[in-house]
């Protein structure tokens, strides 16, 4: 029997490829690498239930960009126990590919990790590139083993010449070989976009998840009744939002989630954050501790 470690807020769709897969599942707390060491430790130690043979393979599941969360994993260390206990690693790259690193080039530019340390990696074309469709990278014997096992690969039909080519130019804008640097341009912009809107939240005490660089932002509203009632009244004004709850979150752990484009202009979330003035003392929204006096400093410039 082979085992199956994932962080605790796994992306459903992770959750349910882990049990389709038949291996056997622990959890390991959220981007805490103690946890997770002492999980795979363990695991090792007592071996598989009954028999206590020692398990087939150690798979390690994490996301580059956590989708509800904002957060990121903390790959270097990661890939340090995954090398010390002999484990593999798969990291879903959905929302980091394109979006983190220098470059683009996703969680592991971001970190500085090769990508040859990480055994499978995983993302979708359907974010960054604007098209549709996902990818995996790994070894050869991975990748034929996919192709000849993988129900998707057997049933599915071939992508579209108009995605393929839409991926393709994403491809080449990203890694700036299209000779316009159009790419580099709306990387730096992306970036620039969430630390304005990521630090702007905070300044006006909002409560919100994840690194200062990562495009993914949840604003928390705790209740489920507050989140559906921004949703009301944010489109009543013109603006468009993905609110979740609970069972995709905790039931006292509904948010907001706002995705950062580098589209977006600076008027545009400047806008944003306006609706979102208007509408927090209907709801009551600010709920950080860390707060400044927003008003105030607003009319002193």
């Amino acid at each position: 029997g082979c085992l199956l470690i994932s962080d605790e807020l796994n992306h459903a769709s992770l959750i349910l490829g882990a049990r389709l897969s038949g291996a056997k599942i622990k959890v390991f707390k959220h981007n805490n690498m103690k946890d997770l060491e002492r999980v795979i430790r363990t695991a090792i130690v007592e071996g598989q239930p009954r028999t206590r043979r020692p398990w087939k393979k150690v798979l390690i599941v994490v996301e580059g960009v956590y989708s509800m969360e904002g957060t990121t994993c903390n790959l270097p260390e990661i890939v340090a126990i995954k090398n010390k206990y002999k484990a593999y690693l798969y990291v879903d790259e959905a929302h980091s590919i394109g979006a983190l690193g220098a470059t683009g080039r996703g969680v592991c530019e971001a970190y500085g990790v090769h990508p040859r340390d990480i055994d499978i990696l995983m993302g979708t074309f359907s974010k960054s590139f604007g098209a549709a469709g996902g990818y995996i990278a790994a070894d050869k014997d991975v990748i034929a083993h996919l192709r000849t096992e993988s129900h998707a690969q057997t049933y599915a039909t071939s992508m579209s010449p108009p995605v393929c080519r839409q991926i393709l130019a994403s491809m080449k804008s990203i890694m700036g070989i299209d000779g316009t640097g159009e790419g580099q341009r709306r990387i730096k912009q992306l970036a620039e976009n969430t630390k304005f809107f990521r630090t702007e939240l905070k300044k006006r005490g909002y409560i919100i998840f994840g690194e200062q660089t990562s495009p993914v932002v949840p604003l928390l509203t705790f209740s489920i009744s507050k989140v559906c009632g921004f949703a009301k009244e944010a489109l009543a004004r013109g603006l468009a939002t993905v609110i979740v709850g609970f069972p995709a979150t905790p039931l006292l752990g509904s948010r907001v989630r706002f995705c950062m484009s580098a589209s977006h202009t600076r008027e545009q979330l400047e806008k944003t954050l306006d609706i979102l003035e208007d509408i927090e003392p209907l709801l009551g929204l600010k709920l950080s501790s860390k707060r400044y006096n927003y008003k105030n400093t607003k009319s002193k410039k």
